[in-house]
């Protein structure tokens, strides 16, 4: 018996080890009719919405529009089995097509290499808690980089809106081109086009203002709110199925003014492995060219496919490491459809398995019908789920919060037009040197009790060495008569060797001129490194006061703090230095 109790929380430990590894366990035991009715709903909702995204989104990859299906259906298995959150989606999004059609030259082969590689690195990170390196990835690079992605991604679908082809992909000849060839445009993709942006701009702003369904309210009415909300949900849908109804028409009567997507290969992908080579016309492209020619995109793609979400890497990871088996290129979580996901009332993780299961049924039984839909139709959809990713209003907060961070996303925003790992590295470098900045220069408050207080606002660190050895020069040992120091240390966390040893150094002046340098309220793992270096001349008090009064400083409750600061001008009255 007695054994058997023991065994029990044993048990008990190894099922929730068991959850942990594979969260469809916590819900699935639980799981009722309700709920899939729900998920039914919820899947069905997004399906319709995923559809033609991936269409589009291939197109801003450079990838025939299959991929764009093929990369849809693996993430919503896979979720299903790891996913913590029941509301997120992962497939296709604009922002990944961008990063992948800048670096596989529109090959499909690279794309699911890249696919591949990108999932081994999101799943490694995942399982050696990486996780941490993109915490230096700032929120104006963020928000700089998703800026100018929205408008590349934009501009880059006005030649389809206008209906031009042999267009450059580079943004700025992209640019110059459209400009000067838009006396080409074809009159059919324009008007079609514009309809179409109208109708989805005008069904997302009805979305918004259409009152919630309640109870009390007449079924009549709730029948026609619940009718307009569907319409607005699924309005991708919508319009990409009448422009490619429009387009049939005219095909029927012997004419067609607009480009149209052409022609889709019909059934599933083949499940088979990723191409570690690439046979050409006349030779065979190496796995290791291969890796050398994607350059950046390997380090670049799976993290940026991590930022915003680098608690389910291992979900990640696993999607694209299996979606490279069924041609996907690279996928990440899609805000645009979480929201759809969590609007519908999703209940579970398990409404993927009917979003999925949508995308196969269109693979094989709806290719052919692809044909028919207009590039302008597709344009549109990817113009209106970019747009709202610029986000005008960052500059102004930025300049009402913090000036210095318009640098980094300024940075940030004008390089992503050149190239996007440029903008992006040179954004965290920019981000990085601010932040090092207040490490080596950290502010110092200096106030007077007969005695210099000095009060350093952060750690201490082995850039600031020299920074805090020119403030006490300056107020305190070149001063005649020297003066007196207690270093408050009350906001010091922590401290390495090279501060200490620059300590000691400052002890040794200190001594040198007759006056005294002492410690105040050092936190006990920051006085034990200061006690373990054996300083000459140290001396430390657990609180300023205890230290004025070793320094038999009369205390006459009033401080006046110097206005100084650490260049020869005058400090603000708020007595910081930096």
């Amino acid at each position: 018996m007695a054994e058997r109790d023991r065994e029990a929380p044993q048990r008990c430990c190894s099922y929730h080890t068991v959850q942990r590894r594979l969260p469809v366990l916590r819900w699935l035991p639980q799981y009722s009719l309700g709920w899939l009715q729900l998920d039914l709903i919820a899947g069905v909702t997004v399906g319709l919405t995923v559809v033609p995204q991936a269409l589009a989104y291939a197109e801003v990859a450079g990838l025939p529009v299959q991929y764009g299906l093929y990369s849809s259906f693996m993430g919503c298995f896979v979720y299903c089995l790891l996913g913590t959150s029941k509301d997120v989606t992962l497939g296709p999004t604009a922002i990944m097509s961008l990063l992948v059609s800048s670096y596989v030259f529109h090959d499909p082969a690279y794309a699911i290499l890249l696919t591949f590689l990108s999932g081994c690195i999101q799943l490694a990170m995942g399982l050696l808690h990486l996780g941490f390196l993109l915490d230096f990835v700032s929120c104006p690079v963020i928000k700089g980089f998703t800026s100018a992605a929205s408008v590349t991604i934009s501009f880059n679908q006005v030649k389809n809106i206008l209906g031009l082809h042999n267009i450059p992909r580079q943004f700025f000849l992209q640019v110059y081109h459209t400009f000067q060839r838009i006396g080409e445009t074809r009159a059919g993709d324009a008007l079609l086009g514009l309809v179409c942006l109208a109708v989805l701009v005008g069904l997302r702003v009805m979305k918004g203002h259409i009152p919630r369904i309640h109870r009390v309210e007449l079924l009549s009415v709730r029948i026609s709110r619940l009718i307009l909300w569907a319409t607005a949900t699924a309005r991708n849908a919508l319009v990409v199925l009448f422009a490619g109804l429009v387009a049939y028409s005219f095909q029927l009567m012997g004419s067609q003014p607009f480009t149209l997507t052409g022609e889709t290969p019909q059934g599933l992908p083949p499940f088979q492995l990723p191409p570690f080579s690439k046979v050409e016309a006349n030779s065979t492209v190496p796995f290791s060219e291969m890796v050398q020619d994607l350059g950046a995109g390997l380090a670049v793609v799976p993290l940026m496919g991590l930022l915003e979400t680098v608690a389910i890497a291992k979900a990640f990871g696993l999607t694209n490491l299996l979606g490279s088996f069924v041609s996907s290129y690279p996928v990440t979580g899609s805000f645009g459809r979480t929201a759809v996901n969590a609007q519908t009332g999703v209940c579970t993780p398990a409404g993927g398995l009917i979003t999925g299961t949508l995308v196969l049924l269109s693979l094989a039984y709806l290719t052919s019908l692809f044909y028919y839909i207009p590039k302008a139709a597709l344009a549109a959809v990817i113009i209106c789920a970019v747009a709202p990713m610029f986000d005008a209003r960052i500059f102004r907060t930025l300049w009402r919060v913090k000036r210095l961070d318009l640098l980094p996303l300024c940075v940030t925003f004008l390089l992503c037009f050149w190239e996007v790992q440029y903008g992006i590295v040179a954004g965290i470098l920019v981000s990085g040197v601010l932040l090092l900045y207040t490490i080596a220069r950290p502010r110092i408050k200096l106030s007077e009790h007969g005695v210099l207080l000095m009060q350093p606002v952060s750690g201490l660190h082995f850039p600031a060495v020299e920074s805090l050895r020119d403030a006490m020069h300056r107020w305190a040992l070149a001063v005649s008569p020297p003066r007196c120091v207690i270093l408050d240390c009350t906001h010091v966390s922590s401290m390495d060797y090279t501060m200490v040893m620059g300590l000691a150094d400052l002890l040794q002046e200190f001594q040198k001129r007759g006056v005294t340098l002492t410690f105040s309220g050092l936190q006990n793992h920051v006085l034990q490194v200061l006690l373990s270096a054996d300083l000459e001349g140290f001396q430390h008090f657990p609180s300023m006061e205890e230290a004025e009064k070793g320094h038999g400083a009369e205390l006459d409750g009033r401080r006046r703090v110097l206005l100084h600061s650490t260049s020869e001008n005058m400090l603000p009255a708020s007595g910081l230095i930096q």
